[in-house]
């Protein structure tokens, strides 16, 4: 991996915004999907290496397990913040116990990451009452004494970015930088992937045969790809290969997962909440391919390079995979379920048009073939549609 040498890091070191330079505890806040967090993992570096600050994160129960994987945060603090969507709601008195847990570890910094969608000062408020003197965030409004280096935020009326050059952009503003954009997550030794292709292999799972993951399992149904396409794509690689087909998921979702396996017949394996979030990762890390809706998943394969095949929902532009290669495939989201929040729906209107088209199982059959025959394309940054396609 390209990294800064220690002098030019010393270089933007010394350049740090004044007061930064200065911080040895700095909090950063990204209290979203495990995905949300794997793509700020960039600009946190950025933030490491610049300022050589120790970096906790608060974030949510969902993103805590992948922080631990992220080589740059030192510690991290879980709370379900009222205005982020979690899977369990925090009591109103918890919410003082948490500034004053913030006040309590003298943080000198707060960096609040936001999607262009949210408003960042919830969080500044946050930071504000646990009395962290310097705090850095986009905000669409003038915060006033919330945030104490405010980023007028652009987006997405005059310009869109992916979510990674927008978290790198914003620490840039404090003179943090890292000659490192990609995804990084720890590599477990090859006695992490022994013990995961055992267990694997006590579900029936044939290891040496080239594996494939395919990840139908969504945080919520705009995202979700139709059962019955699942099934005639699974089918259709099957009977043109010799790969294995590892249906993947959390807990939950193994009701899925065992309705895809049994529907798509010999060879094909559910294996959702029957692995660690660590052997998770060492799997998608030795699979051939990686098929999966626009989730976390397809951001963890981004980070041990591992081709990718995107089912992407047209919630957003600027989540597909980062630094990624393979082949993205958008498809619409039914209308009765598009999102209320009036920014995500003017971007909708303005680039993602009429799109209309629905992606049938033997476009990714074909798109399969290829990138198992290694003929890889890069992954476009954004995805923007401002017309209907034929």
């Amino acid at each position: 991996m390209k990294r800064l040498k220690k002098s030019s890091i010393l270089s933007k070191y010394q350049n740090m915004n004044s007061g930064w330079s200065s911080c040895k505890e700095i909090l950063i806040i990204r209290a979203d999907n495990m995905g949300d967090l794997i793509m700020s993992s960039p600009a946190i570096r950025a933030v490491k290496e610049t300022s050589q600050s120790r970096i906790t994160v608060l974030t949510s129960s969902m993103a805590a397990g992948i922080a631990k994987q992220i080589p740059e945060i030192d510690d991290v603090l879980v709370y379900s913040l009222p205005w982020v969507q979690a899977k369990e709601s925090a009591r109103p008195e918890s919410f003082f116990e948490l500034v004053q847990t913030l006040k309590s570890r003298k943080f000198d910094g707060a960096i609040v990451f936001s999607v262009y969608s949210q408003n960042s000062q919830p969080a500044a408020m946050l930071a504000y009452l646990a009395e962290i003197p310097l705090r850095l965030g986009y905000s669409r409004e003038n915060p006033y004494e919330l945030l104490t280096h405010w980023v007028p935020d652009p987006e997405p009326f005059s310009v869109i970015k992916h979510q990674v050059r927008r978290d790198l952009d914003l620490v840039a503003q404090i003179g943090a930088f890292t000659g490192n954009e990609s995804f990084v997550l720890e590599h477990y030794d090859e006695k992490a992937w022994k013990l995961t292709s055992l267990k694997l292999r006590k579900m029936g799972v044939d290891t040496i045969k080239p594996l494939i993951v395919l990840h139908a399992g969504v945080s919520e149904r705009k995202r979700e790809y139709p059962f019955a396409s699942w099934v005639k794509f699974s089918k259709s690689i099957l009977a043109t290969t010799d790969c294995q087909l590892l249906f993947t998921g959390i807990g939950s979702e193994k009701t899925l997962t065992d309705k895809l396996a049994f529907a798509a017949g010999e060879n094909s394996f559910s294996v959702a909440g029957a692995l660690t979030l660590e052997e998770f990762t060492e799997l998608i890390r030795h699979s051939a391919l990686v098929v999966s809706v626009n989730t976390a998943t397809v951001h963890i394969a981004a980070a041990v390079k591992t081709p990718v095949m995107v089912l992407y929902a047209l919630t957003n532009p600027q989540h597909s995979p980062w630094k990624a290669f393979g082949k993205l495939f958008p498809f619409p989201v039914p209308q009765e379920i598009q999102s209320k929040n009036r920014i995500v729906q003017y971007v909708n209107e303005r680039y993602f048009g009429d799109f209309s088209r629905i992606v049938e199982p033997e476009e990714l059959v074909e798109a399969t073939l290829k990138i198992l025959n290694n003929e890889l394309e890069e992954i476009p940054e954004l995805i923007m549609i401002q017309e209907t396609t034929a």
